[in-house]
Order: structure tokens, then C-alpha cells, then sequence
């Protein structure tokens, strides 16, 4: 009977630490979802920077500003470069609004030191994992 009691108490041990280790999977496996989801968010943003070059402080956001409304001239084609930068952020704004946890971004321009050198670009992304206290932070920079 000891030997018994003894068995099944080995074995609940071992069905919580499995537990553990599949609680633990899931939430790798989202915190990968996420930093997945952020990469290809800012190489969008990034791309899209590159090919609107002429609207280089258009780009330039804080993680405090105020979304913008999306220009008319949006769908129709024939948008200023300063008005296409505006459209970028509002809809990348909105999209890590609703893809992740508390999401936020923000771009840093720092024009060239000198004539004929390229602008630097600073592109950041944060957002609130489950279980962190601190936000987690990804940055990613570039030239144009």
C-alpha cells in the first residue's frame, strides 16, 4: 500500500513539471510571435522610408505623438512625399496598436553631418510582454 502511495506521489510530480515545461513552451512560443511581428513591421516601415527618401523628417515620430488622420489623398494616388510619410506612420501606428500587447513605436531622423552623406534612422518598437514588468524594446537602424 506505501509502495502504492509512494508511486502515485512520483507521479504527480512529474505530470506538474510537465505542466511547467507546456506553460513555458506556450509562452515562448508567443513571445516569438510577437518579436516575428515587430521585425516585419519595422522592415515595412523601413522600406517604405526608403522609397519616400525626398520626406525625411516626415518619418520622424515619437512614441508620445498623436496618430494623424490618414490624408484624403490616400488610394487615389497623387499624394504629396509629406503626406505618404503621414499615411505610413498613421497605419503603422495603428497596426502595433492592434497586433501587439500596449504596442508603440517611434522613428529618430538625424540628418548627415555633412552634404552628400546619408540621413540615419532610428526605427523603435515597444511593447508589453505578459508577466514582464518592464516594456520590451527592438530597435532597428539604417541609412538612406
Amino acid at each position: 500500500m506505501v509502495e502504492v502511495l509512494v508511486a502515485f506521489v512520483v507521479l504527480a510530480i512529474g505530470l506538474l513539471g510537465i505542466a511547467g515545461l507546456l506553460l513555458k513552451s506556450l509562452q515562448s512560443g508567443r513571445t516569438a510571435t510577437y518579436r516575428t511581428q515587430v521585425v516585419n513591421l519595422a522592415a515595412d516601415l523601413a522600406d517604405r522610408i526608403r522609397m519616400n527618401r525626398t520626406a525625411t523628417n516626415g518619418y520622424a515620430t515619437l512614441y508620445a505623438d498623436v496618430e494623424v488622420e490618414v490624408p484624403a489623398c490616400d488610394g487615389t494616388g497623387g499624394c504629396a512625399d509629406a503626406e505618404l510619410a503621414a499615411t505610413d506612420l498613421a497605419r503603422w501606428k495603428a497596426t502595433l496598436a492592434q497586433t501587439l500587447p500596449n504596442g508603440q513605436g517611434q522613428v529618430v531622423v538625424t540628418p548627415p553631418l555633412a552634404a552628400g552623406e546619408p540621413n540615419n534612422y532610428v526605427i523603435t518598437v515597444r511593447w508589453t510582454e505578459v508577466g514582464e514588468a518592464a516594456p520590451v524594446t527592438f530597435q532597428i537602424g539604417f541609412q538612406t
